[in-house]
């Protein structure tokens, strides 16, 4: 029963994501505006973690299979996007790229911010050397 609560949880801020969007004919999908409404909640402690770990969990270990009905759409439209492939390629290698570029200043940023700059350290000199 509890996981069934987390899911209502988290599908109910789907659900006012998608009604917010639909509601002011916004450009950005409802469901992400329910991502947003619900890190809100989550950061102003208006809902705990407890209330959605154990099905957010279980949603995220499993997010593969969430794609299959992507995959599945497409490969039944593809006599319709098949004519685009050079450019679709263009777009995927483009956003990768870009992705791994802005992840990877991401990264280096959070580890000289948190964790300090590491400096190559010179060994030492020994005391027998003349300098």
């Amino acid at each position: 029963m509890k996981i069934y609560m987390q899911l209502l949880i988290i599908f109910g801020f789907s659900f006012i994501g998608n009604v917010i969007s639909t509601l002011f004919h916004l450009p950005i999908p409802g469901s992400i505006i329910g991502m947003i409404l619900l890190f809100l909640a989550l950061q102003f402690k208006l809902l705990e973690f407890r209330h959605v770990d154990e099905a957010g969990s279980f949603l995220i270990n499993n997010m593969t299979i969430l794609f299959l009905p992507a995959g599945v759409g497409i490969m039944a439209k593809w006599n319709l996007i098949s004519h685009f492939w050079a450019q679709i390629l263009l777009i995927v290698i483009g956003a990768l790229i870009i992705n791994i570029l802005i992840l990877g200043k991401l990264v280096e940023w959070i580890k000289v911010k948190f964790e300090g700059d590491y400096v190559a350290l010179k060994p030492e000199a020994s005391s027998s050397d003349p300098d």
